[in-house]
């Protein structure tokens, strides 16, 4: 009969997918890197494959064929039924005698905090919220886009920075130097072009989220309209940071609020200061970080909760993925 580990921990998101697999005194057997996790786009079985690719090989590495407790935080588990629907496939593959699914997000508040306490932002390709207490209340949001209330993240920044540049051009709106600074960023000379070439498919759609960075350079460059976009951006996710805190009756205690994801780790000044000045006036006890970790050690340390370890198993655990 093969070995067994602790806890197996999983943080997929849509990009990108990491593993570890963690053994009982917090000492880091194996690692690896896959593919990204999209059921919506290729089914459960699908990405559950990509997944095992993964977890294949960190076994492998390892040494071991199973572990006790799986530890997932995954992309696009937005509802229940949703984490009940990967929680039963993961359970069909056999990797841990037990399994538990979260939200991808959890993995960055987890990772960033010594407990499991607090609220965390993230600002990746989209934008979320998640916030959870030690004995177990949990703050979420669907994420899922407008039809859920939601404005921001990488995709929707560069969707509204087409937008006014769109107008800026064509004199509908106010004049902005997004109208020049987006197109040129793929060698065009005009918004009329670029739209065009997206339109047309000459520039690929997924290469949108490639004018976020432009927008946050030409907001630094001064642009009034670019700057106003950044701002907003800031006081939606101080708007769904205090809202988090609200509804777990933190906003009164000093909580840990984490950034997280592409666009706020990235630390754009203007966007970082904008979320802190909000805070202390919104939030005064919150405390805002930007999250530097390995999402993956925060689903191992999740992981960890689960089954009791020590707080010295957490520590060196944490360890390892911090140095």
């Amino acid at each position: 009969m093969g070995m067994t580990a602790r806890v197996l921990a999983i943080d997929a998101g849509n990009s990108k997918t990491d593993v570890a697999v963690v053994a009982g005194d917090g000492t880091v057997l194996a690692t690896a890197r896959g593919g990204g996790f999209r059921p919506p786009a290729v089914g459960v079985a699908a990405a559950m494959d990509t997944l095992a690719e993964a977890v294949d090989r960190a076994f492998t590495a390892a040494g071991v064929t199973s572990a006790d407790h799986v530890s997932a935080c995954l992309a696009n588990a937005d509802f229940p039924v949703e984490e009940e629907t990967l929680a039963a496939a993961l359970h069909a593959r056999a990797w841990g005698t037990t399994v538990e699914v979260r939200n991808d997000t959890f993995a960055i508040l987890r990772a960033g905090v010594t407990e499991p306490r607090g609220v965390a932002v993230v600002c990746g390709a989209g934008i979320n919220c998640v916030g959870m207490r030690p004995d177990g209340r949990r703050a979420r949001f669907p994420a899922l886009g407008r039809i859920s209330g939601d404005w921001g993240g990488g995709w929707g920044l560069a969707e509204e920075a087409l937008w006014h540049a769109a107008r800026a051009e064509d004199g509908r709106g106010e004049p902005t130097a997004l109208a020049r600074t987006l197109p040129a960023h793929f060698g065009l000379p005009t918004m009329y072009a670029l739209i065009e070439a997206l339109h047309l498919g000459h520039v690929e759609e997924i290469r949108r989220h490639e004018l976020t960075p432009v927008l946050f350079t030409t907001a630094e460059a001064g642009d009034p309209v670019a700057r106003a976009i950044v701002d907003r951006l800031a006081d939606e996710v101080v708007t769904m940071a205090t809202v988090a805190l609200s509804r777990l009756e933190m906003l009164e205690q000093e909580t840990p609020v984490l950034l997280g994801g592409g666009v706020l780790a990235a630390r754009h000044p203007q966007l970082t200061d904008g979320i802190r000045d909000l805070l202390a006036a919104r939030a005064p006890k919150a405390v805002a970080r930007v999250v530097a970790a390995s999402p993956v050690l925060g689903a191992a340390l999740l992981g960890l909760d689960r089954v009791g370890a020590e707080a010295e198993v957490h520590e060196r655990l944490r360890s390892h993925f911090e140095g």
